[in-house]
């Protein structure tokens, strides 16, 4: 049967909202090196925001995360070090009611051609309004766009090249809340070309948050709509990495609820869950099929506040459905939408929440000021294995015995990492970190049982200027 064009979806500003928020989406001026000694020497610059970022990681990669089709596989297992190198600079200004924000980054890594893409304009937006003096607010240009704990939102830091949009987002705020209302165009990574957005690839979105509507906690609710046409998957080219194959539209309606920081004295929580709706085409059926998916994540924890070092232990639940027929009309395999999938789902980033149980226990503690040591262990459960065994992104595992193989156990494995964050200064940032992970029935049954653990380390820099 003929497949429909996807129609953008076309947001429109609700005049109601339920959250409190600061007063301004704007990016706040960056507090660096050169900002603060430009300032002190001359005053009269206040308006200009000018710095840059220098970021440099290596990573060690053993038999899992270098190629999905390969992850564990005996003799097959593919390893890799890889040197990875970001450079930022930017140039702003900012007026009681108008601004600018310019932003370049340049990226390489060294054994990971996938991280390269030379000098590219990575943000370019301005800001018009005034929310202190009138409550309508927008932002228009090139822009990174992160929401709540990013699982659907994010601008995908960790990554080498990271993630903007072409966007217009507008605010409605005031001191009990705000909504925002965006359409947006995905920024396509095109190495050696200016980096363009996918004109096939519309995502837009209601979101607003809310302090007050329950003063114990943040209260977030969204809609959220992406668009994408036949045309998406060769916009720049044959095959665009990491988006989707065929066309889809997909709606998604979720609600965040975070608590506010001592609200519960020494406990928090948080807990967020999203239906997702829409169609997705099938080529192989030549027909769209309804998309009915769902997420949950669940975090909770209590801090030893007077005690030394101040540790955390938290208990974490990460759920994405998964379709348990693939012959039924139906697609129940969760959508990531633009999620920022590095950490929630485990560091060595093997897998996503996509039809997986993700239950975890976290420990975190901060011996002196600006260092933080942390343990995660987590452990990974097929939601249905009438599915595939998704990695973080991209398309689910097949061939090497991987596929949809219903009669294998659901346990897929677990991961312990390992890693500390310290704040040397304002101006620089170390980073270290060790993952393992061990592999399950499903893996074993897949791949035979001598499947390969992997491992993973990381060493990373950052410095602002």
């Amino acid at each position: 049967m003929p497949v429909p064009s996807p129609h953008p979806l076309l947001v429109t500003l609700s005049l109601s909202f339920v959250a409190a928020c600061p007063f301004s989406h704007a990016a706040e001026k960056e507090v660096t090196l050169f900002n603060e000694w430009f300032h002190q020497q001359y005053p009269e610059s206040q308006p200009w925001d000018i710095g840059a970022e220098l970021r440099g990681r290596f990573e060690l990669k053993d038999d899992a995360g270098v190629s999905a089709a390969t992850d564990f596989v005996p003799g097959l297992a593919e390893s890799r070090e890889a040197f990875y190198f970001r450079e930022k600079i930017h140039i702003g200004y900012k007026t009681d009611w108008i601004g600018g924000f310019i932003e370049g980054r340049d990226a390489s890594g060294h054994e990971d051609l996938k991280a390269d893409d030379t000098f590219d304009l990575h943000q370019a937006y301005l800001t018009i309004g005034n929310a202190r003096e009138f409550p309508l607010t927008a932002q228009i240009g090139r822009q990174e766009l992160s929401y709540g704990d990013q699982r659907f939102i994010g601008k995908s830091d960790w990554s080498n090249t990271g993630r903007s949009f072409d966007a217009i987002k507008l605010r409605l705020e005031n001191s009990f809340g705000w909504v925002d209302a965006f359409t947006s165009r995905v920024v396509l990574v095109d190495d050696g070309n200016f980096n363009v957005s996918n004109d096939y690839d519309y995502f837009s979105g209601l979101y607003a948050g809310s302090k007050q509507l329950m003063p114990w906690q943040d209260t977030q609710v969204y809609f959220l709509a992406r668009n994408y046409g036949s045309q998406g998957p060769n916009a720049i080219g044959p095959g665009n990495p990491g988006s989707p194959s065929t066309q889809r539209d997909i709606y998604t309606l979720g609600t965040l609820w975070k608590s506010n920081p001592d609200a519960f004295g020494c406990w928090d929580y948080s807990a967020e869950a999203a239906y997702q709706f829409g169609s997705v085409y099938n080529a192989a059926q030549d027909d769209r099929l309804d998309q009915q998916s769902y997420a949950i994540f669940l975090d909770g924890g209590y801090t030893w506040k007077d005690a030394w070092s101040t540790p955390r232990l938290g208990l974490g639940y990460e759920h994405g459905s998964g379709d348990g027929n693939a012959t039924d009309g139906k697609v129940e395999t969760f959508e990531n939408l633009f999620g920022t999938q590095h950490r929630p789902y485990g560091l060595m980033d093997l897998v996503g929440a996509r039809n997986m149980h993700i239950p975890k226990i976290t420990f975190a503690m901060k011996p002196v000021k600006g260092l933080t040591l942390a343990a995660d262990y987590l452990t990974f459960i097929l939601a249905d294995t009438d599915d595939l065994f998704y990695p973080e992104s991209g398309s689910g595992r097949s061939g090497n015995g991987y596929g949809i193989n219903p009669g294998y156990g659901s346990y897929v494995g677990s991961e312990i990492d390992l890693y500390a964050n310290y704040t040397v200064t304002k101006w620089a940032n170390f980073q270290v970190g060790y993952g393992h992970f061990f592999t399950g029935d499903y893996i074993e049954d897949s791949v035979g049982n001598s499947a390969q653990d992997a491992d993973w380390c990381y060493t990373q820099l950052t410095l602002t200027f």
